[in-house]
């Protein structure tokens, strides 16, 4: 592991921490919440990204900022919370829902549509001691199938396609806090 991903683990690991008692939820997403189901970085990150509830942004914007955080200007944070931990990029985007309750697409131009069912309720990703919420696998399995055909303008990256391969062979144990032997 590369000191990058060392200190991607590190920024992990803080945003769980001060979300947790804070009660904000979070969930971690891309291909850090691939590796976290998988239990192993397998392959390098340009960033890390997460989800949050649309109206607890605001909230968790200022505990991360007050540890030192710093919002990347580059991105519109009427869209999604951008900020640097260091100089690791941690982007979270946000989450709404409909009038049943369940999430959605929380900003930005595909606002209200409705994300995949269960896509919350997985149980947490684990990489050596550290557990983190993270998106289930099946709804990692869909946006990457189906992010080129949503968004033709966007083809299937080759990490995509790599990490689409990992989620379909990868191991998926029931409970993460069970010690892997």
């Amino acid at each position: 592991m590369d000191d990058l991903a060392r200190r991607q683990l590190a920024s992990i690991a803080e945003l769980v921490e001060v979300t947790g008692p804070a009660g904000v939820p979070v969930w971690l997403r891309g291909g850090w919440a691939m590796d976290f189901h998988l239990g192993a970085v397998t392959r390098p990150h340009v960033d890390v990204d997460w989800y949050c509830w649309h109206e607890d942004a605001p909230r968790l914007a200022a505990l991360l900022l007050a540890r030192g955080w710093r919002p990347d200007p580059r991105m519109p944070a009427e869209r999604q919370l951008d900020l640097f931990a260091g100089d690791v990029e941690v982007s979270v985007a946000y989450l709404g829902r409909d009038g049943s309750g369940r999430p959605t697409v929380g900003a930005g131009p595909w606002a209200g549509t409705l994300l995949p069912a269960g896509m919350l309720d997985a149980p947490p990703g684990r990489i050596g001691a550290l557990v983190v919420p993270a998106i289930s696998v099946a709804a990692q399995i869909e946006f990457k199938q189906m992010y080129p055909v949503w968004m033709p303008e966007r083809p299937r990256r080759p990490k995509d396609a790599d990490d689409l391969a990992r989620l379909l062979a990868g191991p998926r144990r029931a409970d993460p806090r069970t010690p892997r032997s």
